[in-house]
């Protein structure tokens, strides 16, 4: 931006003198404040079409996770289809992406390798996506051990923590219906919060706040969430709010 006020005023100064500076120089500051906007509106279009891709191709290997896909597993994605309400072009897309990641060719790592370095650290977007794998592999009520391994290996390439998986399985397994904690998710709460038991009221609404501000859809969405994922971003901070509400009651 620098460069391009400088341009601005070096063209006004040769025009028009000192005044044409002047002016120069702000039509370079505004020129550069738009070229701005239209990089960073590029790069979230780019994570967007990265995340949805990514999305898939990696749920596609996660269900090959234990030698082979089933039908309830193809099921499962169309289910996912759905709930995202991915349509025409996105919703084929999303099957390209999906049967890509069965290949025996797939290259997880460097698919989960080529989204993080596009999302460029942004640790609640990485969460996103992982969350995602964690929600299709449960869909239905079970979890088996090579797709929990490879959902370990999917976390570690995202640059995330097993605490922070603990976390995403926390959410998961402490929602009853509605998404609402049950009477006995009290630590899986704290886990949520990512506290201990012991730790103080004020440290428990300090972290759920951190929680919310990071987790909120329209940042998420700013940083290049899709559109279609905005549901399960908004369920997950109900399931925050849920688990600071159970553990405020606790020690009520």
């Amino acid at each position: 931006m620098v460069t391009i006020t400088l341009l601005g005023a070096t063209f006004g100064w040769m025009i028009a003198g000192f005044p044409g500076l002047i002016i120069g120089a702000i039509l370079g500051v505004w020129g550069g404040r738009a070229v701005k906007l239209t990089l960073a509106s590029g790069q979230i279009g780019r994570v967007r079409t990265r995340f949805l891709e990514a999305t898939f191709a990696v749920m596609g290997a996660m269900c090959k996770a234990d030698g082979q896909v089933t039908s309830d597993e193809i099921d499962m994605a169309e289910t996912m289809f759905d709930k995202l309400r991915l349509s025409g072009a996105d919703r084929e897309a999303a099957k390209a992406a999906f049967n890509r990641g069965k290949t025996p060719e797939f290259d997880l790592d460097a698919e989960v390798a080529a989204f993080a370095t596009e999302a460029r650290g942004q640790r609640p977007l990485l969460q996103m996506f992982l969350q995602v794998q964690l929600s299709a592999i449960a869909a239905d009520g079970h979890i088996d051990p090579a797709e929990q391994e490879m959902l370990r290996r999917v976390a570690r390439g995202l640059g995330l923590s097993e605490a922070e998986l603990a976390r995403l399985e926390a959410m998961l397994g402490g929602a009853g219906s509605g998404g609402v904690p049950s009477q006995a998710s009290l630590e899986q709460a704290y886990e949520v919060l990512g506290v201990d038991p012991d730790a103080s009221d004020a440290e428990v609404k300090k972290a759920y706040r951190r929680l919310m501000s990071q987790n909120h859809p329209d940042k998420l969405a700013a940083k290049g969430l899709p559109e279609s994922m905005r549901e399960m971003a908004e369920q997950k901070t109900r399931e925050i709010t849920n688990a600071y509400e159970r553990i405020s009651e606790a020690r009520a």
